[in-house]
């Protein structure tokens, strides 16, 4: 009798713990692959290699599934494409080679799913910590605003720098210029995006031209663009400025050149808002980049902190902190480092959100929203941006206004109940309906103290054709003229009318003193402007190399009916006064 030995059942082997050799050969050569093309990623996609912006997230994760197609083909899951010669398994060995390539594949499917599913818990996790549902609180201290005093904050207006023009306007000015320029208008255009500043104390829009397509880009690109626009926007005179060496770093440009591939092969790490193009006081072109970051939890409380200056020739870079750029009296020039967009959201958190987030949907006790609009304020060589504030049930009221310095944030707010900017165009438009006028978003002025919103009227064409000034706090009274000057008086005379202002005669007799000095102007005529105000014919007379006007009644000087441009002219006033002058007397220079 035969025994039979126990079958013997054999345990399956446990893979090893440790990759077998001929595995890290092909991992090393997917990571090299994996880099190459992270690479080209990198140069057209440009995240900031930042934890705070989500675009790096983005990268990291479309690196790994770069990773993981590369590791499929260079597995030998897929016959004839690996990477690697491997010797042809036999029909013994062919299931044993098929497991494993599936287990090399498997190894990194396994460990590239958990980078990806890390990424995306740490996104969602930043984004509900950065919410404002829950740091409601330092939203609201995003920006500190402080209480103001409109008559002294605001200088009383100077006629001769105020804005007549909006940016629409401008770029009809830009484009037209150009297109008289025969050398360059068939190789390129002008940028859309014409920044406001203050160049020599006068508000100016410059913007530099671009490239009209890549042929032309590639004709030119060793020679860079030849000029930039300067529209003042109180004369509406457009000069291009042309310069001695092209701007060769901008945001039209292609490859290394490129303004945002440019910053982020200097600052990989940073984040950066829209570049803005400026000019220094000797017109030196720059890109103004506010650096951006991060300052509640993660994602959230996007403040900037700092600028690089880069020369739009040269390609130099310069960085700057917001104090340094603040204090720096050589840094003065520069008037936009905080973006209006910015600002406007900062403010809405300020407003919305100091009694918390629940407050700000239910209760609503002190919710407070800008208005649907902004301009721009030239004040002390700085642009402020200027916008009204007004309850949250959006009435059609302000309940008070803000100016912020776009240099410094430096922010300060206005109590004072009005009509809102887009009720004030109404009005104005209203004056004009049998015109079809549209009325431009107002500028804000303190015109004899009074807050008041100045606007363009304009055609169909886009065509300045009227101003209008309509009063803040009574938008009933509404003014509108041909001129700046006639507008002004009109506005002037309802003011009166109302009682609003009351002349220093009125208020004080002793002030209308006859024995009291006249002062006196002499110069030749540049400009004459008329006006009819309550029935009585009114001039407006503008000197050479004298920005003011001197206004005088025909009723009570007849020579000035028949003054012309280029006369020589006596003219005697009582004292200086913002914007137009009255005159006292005016008489003919006479000729030596």
């Amino acid at each position: 009798m035969t025994d039979k030995k126990p079958d013997v059942i054999q345990k399956k082997p446990k893979a090893p713990l440790s990759l077998p050799r001929r595995w890290y050969l092909r991992i090393l050569i997917n990571i090299l692959i994996t880099l190459i093309v992270g690479a080209a990623i990198f140069y057209f996609m440009l995240p900031a290699i930042n934890v705070h912006s989500m675009d790096f997230y983005f990268y990291v994760g479309s690196l790994c599934i770069v990773y993981l197609i590369v590791a499929w083909i260079n597995s030998d899951a897929v016959q004839g494409i690996s990477f690697l010669p491997t010797s042809r398994p036999n029909k013994k060995d062919k299931s044993a080679s098929q497991g494993s390539s599936t287990a090399f594949f498997d190894r990194q499917l396994g460990t590239v799913v958990g980078i990806v599913i890390l990424l995306i818990v740490v996104a969602v996790a930043g984004s509900i910590g950065s919410s404002v549902i829950f740091r409601a609180n330092s939203y609201n201290k995003l920006i500190s605003v402080k209480n103001g005093k409109f008559e002294t904050d605001v200088q009383e207006v100077d006629f001769s720098s105020v804005p007549m023009i909006d940016l629409e306007s401008a770029k009809k000015l830009g484009d037209r210029k150009l297109g008289e320029l025969e050398d360059m208008v068939s190789q390129f255009s002008v940028d859309e995006y014409y920044t406001q500043i203050n160049y020599k104390n006068t508000p100016v829009r410059v913007t530099p031209l671009k490239y009209s397509d890549i042929i032309k880009w590639f004709i030119n690109r060793a020679d860079g663009l030849p000029a930039y626009l300067i529209v003042d926007m109180v004369s509406q005179a457009v000069d291009i400025v042309r310069l001695d060496e092209g701007i060769k770093y901008s945001t039209c440009e292609y490859f290394n050149r490129n303004l945002t591939r440019h910053l982020r092969f200097n600052y990989p790490a940073y984040m950066f808002d829209t570049p803005v193009f400026e000019i220094d006081e000797q017109g030196n072109p720059y890109w103004v980049c506010p650096r951006v970051d991060k300052t509640i939890g993660l994602f959230g409380g996007t403040d900037i902190v700092g600028a690089v200056l880069v020369n739009a020739v040269t390609g130099e870079c310069s960085y700057y902190s917001t104090k340094t750029l603040a204090e720096d009296p050589s840094l003065a020039w520069i008037d936009r480092v905080y973006s209006a967009d910015l600002l406007v959201d900062q403010y809405d958190y300020f407003g919305k959100y100091q009694s918390g987030f629940l407050n700000s949907i239910f209760g609503q006790r002190g919710v407070k929203v800008t208005t649907e609009g902004y301009n721009y304020l030239a004040l002390n060589d700085d642009v402020y941006l200027y916008t009204g504030v007004t309850s949250v049930t959006d009435d059609q009221s302000i309940i008070r206004f803000v100016l912020v310095n776009q240099r410094t944030k430096e922010a300060n707010y206005y109590s004072i109940a009005g009509a809102k900017e887009n009720s004030a165009r109404s009005s104005a438009q209203g004056v004009v309906q049998q015109f079809g006028y549209n009325a431009t978003f107002p500028l804000l002025l303190n015109i004899s103290g009074q807050p008041t919103y100045f606007m363009a009227l304009k055609d169909t064409s886009n065509l300045v054709k009227q101003y209008a000034m309509v009063n803040v706090e009574q938008y009933q009274i509404v003014a509108t003229g041909v001129s700046l000057a006639e507008c002004s008086q009109n506005y002037a005379a309802l003011l009166r009318e109302k009682g609003i202002i009351v002349d220093a005669a009125e208020q004080d007799p002793a002030a209308e003193d006859s024995t009291q000095e006249l002062l006196s102007v002499t110069g030749k005529i540049s400009d004459i402007r008329t006006a009819v105000i309550g029935g009585n014919s009114m001039y407006y007379i503008k000197l050479q190399n004298n920005p003011a006007y001197y206004s005088i009644k025909a009723l009570d000087w007849e020579i000035t009916v028949i003054l012309n441009t280029g006369d020589n002219v006596v003219i005697k006033y009582k004292k200086e006064t913002p914007g137009i002058i009255p005159a006292a007397e005016i008489s003919p220079a006479t000729q030596e």
